[in-house]
């Protein structure tokens, strides 16, 4: 099965909460949508006294993300401190969040969402940097278990994120460190969410950034539960390349099909290039990378995959490219079912025209050996003289 959406609620929707945006995806003709878990507002606080003997789930008009000791101080979430009554003296971290108040709220967005068939994922906020100081690698560990906490509640099946810069050391040595943090993070989801969720990565097209094409698969070959984004705007500002025709596509889509245990995760949008590392997404119709040879790709293959639109105009170019894939499919599907042609018909010898008959010789005939008849002169009456007669056999001159 392919799905279509946008990345972030629709720019037509009328209304800006998120279970509008899932109805208006649902009306357009879409069948996913990427929740953007941008902004984080967290706060720490102790547990007022009404709040203790309460699941934290049940509380109105909070988020609650972490519950913990007094010295908690927005330590990492878990399952069980979130599905626990509270204690007296506890710490709870909460989340101020545009798109959902509290898990009740959470709760009826995800049964909306799966009511209409629109599946969901979360992309956790961009900034990650686990080789700054050591606040700023804690923080980016908190912000992916957060969004991985918000997914579990919205029913979405991907948190998905980036791995930040590289160390200021040796490449490799940064990649194994990053390797190792990401298992751990995906130890973390596959606990805290009962398996449900599961941590996808996505690749950068910077080069300073971890995030290329080899790296990303690779990472994840190394680490079991990791899902590999196919960020082909991302991976064609990284490789300097515009993946102009199904050849060039067609190998690295099959290297993510089969990094992947479970359906295909594309994020499309239209790129443009500068320097080295320097690009900026654009509508599909202006960028250098076109969604046609991918429509043919996935027209030829039975895929299952997610195709979300990245696009500054999200639904209108999801909706683009759903018309693009569609018209491929019937190219495909008029190919295979054309009717037979025709078997020629042999055309009919044609005969010998018959030859005219043909007429006998005429022959000539002998001259006569008789002399012609002299000609005689015609004389024009015209020059006789009028009112005379001439006497015949009375000699020239004679008249009567």
């Amino acid at each position: 099965m392919i799905r279509f959406g946008p990345a972030g609620i629709p720019l037509s929707c009328k209304g800006r909460t998120l279970r509008d945006g899932i109805a208006d995806v649902h009306h357009l003709g879409l069948t996913a949508m990427e929740v953007q878990f941008i902004k984080v507002n967290p706060l720490t606080r102790l547990a007022l006294d009404e709040e203790i003997g309460k699941v934290s789930r049940e509380l109105a008009q909070q988020l609650v993300v972490s519950v913990g000791p007094a010295d908690h101080q927005g330590g990492a979430p878990s399952l069980a401190a979130l599905t626990t009554p509270i204690k007296r003296r506890d710490s709870l971290t909460t989340l101020t969040w545009s798109l959902a108040k509290d898990y009740a709220d959470l709760q009826q967005t995800k049964a909306l969402a799966r009511a209409l068939d629109v599946d969901l994922t979360l992309h956790a906020p961009y900034y990650v940097d686990f080789f700054g100081s050591a606040d700023a690698r804690e923080q980016s560990t908190r912000q992916i278990q957060w969004a991985g906490v918000l997914a579990e509640g919205l029913g979405a099946r991907l948190a998905v994120t980036h791995l930040g810069f590289f160390g200021p050391g040796d490449r490799a040595d940064s990649i194994q460190e990053l390797t190792e943090i990401a298992s751990d993070l995906v130890k973390w989801l596959d606990t805290n969410s009962r398996g449900t969720v599961r941590l996808a990565v996505e690749p950068s097209g910077h080069p300073d950034v971890f995030g290329s094409r080899e790296e990303v698969l690779e990472l994840a070959r190394r680490v079991k539960g990791i899902v590999p984004v196919l960020n082909l705007p991302h991976l064609a500002a990284r490789e300097r390349t515009t993946f102009e025709s199904p050849e060039l596509l067609e190998p690295l889509i099959r290297q993510f099909v089969e990094a992947t245990s479970g359906p295909l995760y594309l994020n499309f949008s239209g790129v443009e290039f500068y320097g080295p590392g320097e690009f900026r997404l654009t509508p599909i119709k202006r960028g250098l990378v076109k969604f046609d040879p991918v429509a043919e790709i996935l027209a030829e293959r039975e895929y299952d995959i997610t195709v979300i639109s990245s696009s500054p105009l999200l639904e209108h170019d999801a909706m683009y490219m759903k018309l693009l894939y569609e018209r491929a499919l019937t190219r495909r599907y008029a190919k295979l079912h054309a009717p037979p042609a025709p078997k020629p018909v042999p055309k009919p010898v044609a005969k010998p025209a018959p030859s005219p008959a043909r007429r006998p010789a005429v022959v000539a005939r002998p001259a006569s050996k008789r002399p012609a008849h002299p000609v005689r002169p015609v004389l024009a009456r015209a020059a006789r003289p009028r009112g005379r007669k001439e006497v015949r056999g009375h000699g020239p001159g004679r008249r009567r």
